[in-house]
Order: C-alpha cells, then sequence, then structure tokens
C-alpha cells in the first residue's frame, strides 16, 4: 500500500521563489477572457509583473491581445511555466503535454490537485507545485501583500480590532 498523497511536498517556498525569480513566460491552460475569472485575474497579475502570459484555451480566440492555443503543443515557444485552471481529472494530460513540449514547472492553482499529474510531471523533470495561487505567491516573496511592504502572511484585508 503506497503513502497517502502529501501536497506539502509540492508547496516549498524555496522552489516556489526559485521558479517565479528564475521564469519568464507563462502559459496559462483555461485562461479566459472574462475579467470575473480567477485566472484571467491570475493572467492580467503576471503581465503586470512583466511575465509573458500566453493563454491556451481553445474556446478562446485571443486573451489580453494575445492569441489562444488549444494545447501546450501549439505553443511557437518555449514554456518556463505551465499554470493550470482546469479540473483536477485534466492534468495528467495536461502534465503529460508539459513534459512533452519541454516546459519547466506545472503548477496548479487552487483546487487543482491531481496525484497522477503530479507524478507525471515530477518524471518528466519538471518542478511542480499543487494547491498554490500563482499570483498569491508572487505577492507574498515579492513584498506586495502589505500596503507597507512587508509580508504579513494573512491574504485579507480586514486587519484585527476592526470593527
Amino acid at each position: 500500500m503506497s503513502a497517502p498523497f502529501d501536497m506539502t511536498l509540492y508547496q516549498d517556498p524555496v522552489a516556489i521563489q526559485r521558479v517565479l525569480h528564475t521564469s519568464k513566460t507563462i502559459a496559462v491552460v483555461g485562461l479566459s477572457g472574462n475579467p470575473l475569472r480567477a485566472s484571467n485575474f491570475v493572467g492580467f497579475y503576471c503581465i503586470r509583473h512583466g511575465y509573458r502570459v500566453i493563454p491556451v484555451n481553445p474556446r478562446e480566440s485571443a486573451v489580453f491581445g494575445e492569441p489562444s492555443y488549444t494545447c501546450l503543443a501549439d505553443v511557437p515557444e518555449p514554456i518556463d511555466i505551465v499554470s493550470v485552471f482546469r479540473a483536477p481529472d485534466a492534468v495528467p494530460a495536461i502534465a503529460a503535454e508539459a513534459v512533452a513540449v519541454g516546459a519547466k514547472t506545472l503548477w496548479c492553482q487552487f483546487g487543482v490537485i491531481s496525484e497522477e499529474g503530479t507524478r507525471i510531471a515530477e518524471e518528466g523533470g519538471l518542478t511542480v507545485i499543487v494547491d498554490r495561487c500563482l499570483k498569491q505567491e508572487h505577492a507574498r516573496f515579492d513584498g506586495r501583500m502589505h500596503w507597507l511592504g512587508f509580508n504579513t502572511y494573512r491574504v485579507t484585508s480586514v486587519r484585527g480590532g476592526l470593527q
């Protein structure tokens, strides 16, 4: 019998910082053109912070003025991070594609947890981050979580003592 899946192995702060500081290109699988969707908000944030964001969504023709690709294999340039905004059951196929195109990191957003997808990516040599928000992790490690510039480790606009 195998051990239960331990997500904390894929949430290492040092690995997250290394990925964020060495990456330039992010293919966002499931990027929506709808500004009310989390994928759109994260993609927009990443663009504002200097990353090149490539939409991968067969339902969109373009997002943020960039053409949207049907799959990772159609992306005509190297990919540093594959950020996944899809259901967990889609992750194994996405992980296999990420390995095939030579991506460096598979980043599964909050709630996108797939033991099989994690295994495929890890065995393919990718760094894997699971159940973490790329935007929040960037903000946390780039000192943008608090208006004074220090990291509170809290994601909220409500401060203690306010009624």
